[in-house]
This record gives structure tokens, sequence and C-alpha cells, in this order.
């Protein structure tokens, strides 16, 4: 992962104390890029951006950011990867060769590297914002900065994988990978948000748009968030919500899963050979495109169908033994690395398990609230900590199969909640 960052308020300041003002909010999420950070900044404009990297493709400098396109027409940070970013080049480089897209005549390109940041930016500049995120595949926040139409574009991918907050923190516009950012502006002193509270009472965590402070929100999954001319100077009184305008910001959903289910739900495959074999194709096309990296990469694994599955298709495609990671428990009720044994056997993977005591564990709890800047009730955040810290010595990227229960149905709520109902 990357982190990203920046703000719009009043051009009062130098380009020096802009700059400075970034790296400060940037510095506050270098864990998530230890590799290489950046600023980008227009004092006639009052606008910042700040970059935390983590080189996943292409580990060059050609990958730097903020990264500035050929034309100079945008600036872009971006935190995610874009998995069929290859393709979007090809497409890229035939219509520059073909000489004419739209009814422009286009110019041959010149790549400086081959990173996917610099694939998406020369995207956004040929083909626009909206139809370049419809193009995607991938996972992604990304901050864009029209210089010729001053005009900034905070964008998040279909599922939320990546976090994106945003915000007025006084009459500053702020926005950012995870709050920490936003609170290392300058003079934040943005209250608790009682609503967001209540709403963490009753759900467990805090749900978009809000996050745990007044004023700064989620933008949620699919959406984007376009800010022309210059940034409103006063938070809005409840959250924004797609579609809606306010003041210079507009807010869209450029992507719909409601959209999706309704078309699905009425093609429905009815044939189960026809089912599973299509379900085959897409999980093995998704984790292919998600093993392409130039650094170490594995995956974790629980034992369960998910996690197991992901590294059958893993190991599949792979020429050579994929690295996985347990973490075991003492108390046998929590321990799943027996399964995971099993499965990694099978499948001849380089198994890598670590076991935890409850001690260790709960050492754990002193630095949640650091890790996940606002109150998350998921005692599953332990052991993710535990296994990516593990994982961490060996490789830099690792699959999982997170939200495999979302999507099938795997959580027991989903058998019970019916069967109580039905008592009440």
């Amino acid at each position: 992962m990357c982190g990203i960052t920046g703000f719009w308020e009043v051009p009062i300041r130098s380009k020096n104390e802009l700059n400075k003002m970034a790296s400060s909010m940037a510095n506050a999420i270098a864990h998530r890029g230890p590799d290489d950070s950046g600023v980008w900044s227009d004092q006639n404009v009052g606008i910042a951006l700040g970059h935390q990297r983590l080189s996943i493709i292409d580990l060059s400098p050609a990958g730097h950011q903020p990264m500035v396109s050929s034309s100079g027409k945008f600036v872009i940070c971006f935190n995610g990867e874009i998995y069929n970013h290859l393709e979007l080049r090809a497409e890229l480089d035939n219509q520059s060769n073909s000489g004419v897209h739209n009814g422009v005549k286009g110019t041959n390109l010149k790549w400086q590297g081959h990173s996917d940041t610099e694939t998406l930016l020369t995207s956004f500049e040929r083909w626009g914002v909206n139809a370049t995120l419809s193009k995607t595949i991938g996972m992604f926040s990304v901050a864009l900065w029209d210089v010729e139409q001053r005009t900034l574009h905070l964008a998040r991918d279909r599922f939320g994988e990546k976090p994106l907050y945003y915000g007025w923190s006084g009459n500053t516009f702020v926005f950012g990978s995870e709050l920490k950012a936003l609170r290392a502006y300058p003079g934040f002193v943005n209250q608790v948000c009682r609503g967001a509270l209540a709403q963490y009472m009753r759900f467990m965590y805090v749900p978009a748009p809000r996050s745990i402070y007044q004023d700064i929100y989620k933008l949620e999954p699919g959406c984007m968030i376009s800010v022309k001319g210059s940034a409103p100077m006063v938070a809005p009184s409840q959250p924004l919500r797609p579609p809606a305008v306010y003041e210079s910001l507009k807010i869209t959903r450029w992507w719909s899963l409601a959209d999706v289910v309704h078309v699905g739900a009425h093609k429905p495959i009815k044939n189960e050979v026809e089912a599973i074999n299509e379900l085959e194709k897409r999980l093995s096309n998704s984790v292919k495109l998600q093993s392409l990296a130039d650094v170490p990469l594995g995956a974790f694994l629980s034992g369960g169908v998910d996690s197991s599955a992901i590294v059958a298709l893993m190991q599949k495609e792979a020429t050579k033994a994929v690295k996985t990671f347990t973490v075991g428990f003492e108390e046998a009720g929590f321990d799943e690395s027996p399964y995971a044994r099993s499965v990694a056997k099978h499948l001849g993977t380089d198994h890598i398990e670590m076991f935890v005591t409850a001690a260790e564990a709960q050492d754990v709890i002193t630095k949640l609230p650091v890790i996940y800047d606002e109150p998350f009730a998921d005692s599953s955040q332990i052991p993710t900590y535990l296994v990516c810290h593990t994982a961490r010595k060996h490789v830099k990227v690792a699959l999982s199969g997170d939200a495999g229960d979302e999507l099938f149905g795997g959580y027991n709520r989903y058998f019970w909640g019916p069967r109580i109902w039905a008592k009440l």
C-alpha cells in the first residue's frame, strides 16, 4: 500500500510552507509507504499533495509521486494497484499509433517507466476521468489535480478496498489515506463526532460516510468528489451522500454495486456446472492479475475455504512454491494452524507458522488505536496484525481470502439470523 494526503486552503502561504505542511502530513502515514516520499504544491491556488510510496510495480525513480503528466495538465497521488494496467497501456499505445482518437490527432507516447501510476495518469489525460475509472480493474484511492481546470478529483475503488478520508479542518479542505494524516494538518482541532460514536456503539464500527471526527468523512466505495475553482470554506451541516452538490464540491457515484446486482438478478446462471466453471474462471483470472509484482509475493492461509482456494489458484500458476503464512494460538478453540498446515502440505507451499501466546496477543491491544485511528470492534484485527507482521519479514505483498464470507454467506449469522427471527 501507499499513502496519499493533501489540503486546499486560501492561497496565502509560500510554496516552501505548503510543501513543509504536506510533508508533515505524509510523514504521519510513512508506515504505508517507506520506500519513497514526495510533495507537490501550487502556491497560487493554495493546494498541496503529499505521497508515501510502497514500491510494488516499477521500483525505479520513474514511479515517484506526486507524478506530473507529460503535458503538465494533471498531477496524481495514487494508492493501490491497477491490475489491468498492461492492457490499458497497450490500448493507449495502439490508439497513439493509429494517430486519431475521439477526433483528436494523437502523438506517440513516450513512457518514462512501467508503473501502473504512469499508465493511470496517461489514461486520465487521454480518456478523461470517468472513462478511465470505468476501464480500471483494481483497488485504489486517488487524488488527481487538473492544473488547467483548477479541479481536484478524489476517487475510490468499487468496493472501498483502499481508504480515503476527506473533510474540513477549520476553513481548510483536507484529505488522506488515514486520519493520522489529517490530524497532522496544523491546527487540527476537530472534536469527536457524537453521531459517529452512536453508530459505533450500535454497529461495532463507524460506517461510511462518517468518521469518528466531526466534519471528517469517508469517501464511499465507487464514489468520486470533484472540487472546482476553490474548495468550500465551511463544512456541510450533514454528511454528503451521492449524488450531491455542495457549493463548488460535487460528489457522484461512478460505479454502483446495486446496479450490477440488478442486472445479474435478471440474467441468472441456472446451470450449476456452468456457475462453478464461471466462478473458477473469474477467481483464476483475479488471482493471476493480482500476482503481478516486482517484489516477493505471498499469501495468508487459515485453512478455511476462502484462503485455501486463493492459495491453490496461486500455486497452480506459480513456477515455485508460494510462501504462505499462518498465525497459531495456544488456545485450541482459536487455533486454525493444523488446518492451514494440512492445506499447505497438500498444495506444496513454503509454509511459515507463527505461534502466539495470550500475552503476546494482548500486547497488540495497546497498538490498535494507533493502527486504526478510530474505534473498530472486530477481534480479527489482532491476528491480522500478527500475520502481517510475520509476513513482512519475508514478502512485500500478500493475497488473502478476505471478503469471501461476505460474498458467499459464510458467517454463522447468515444461518442463525433467519432461524432466530422466525422464532421471534
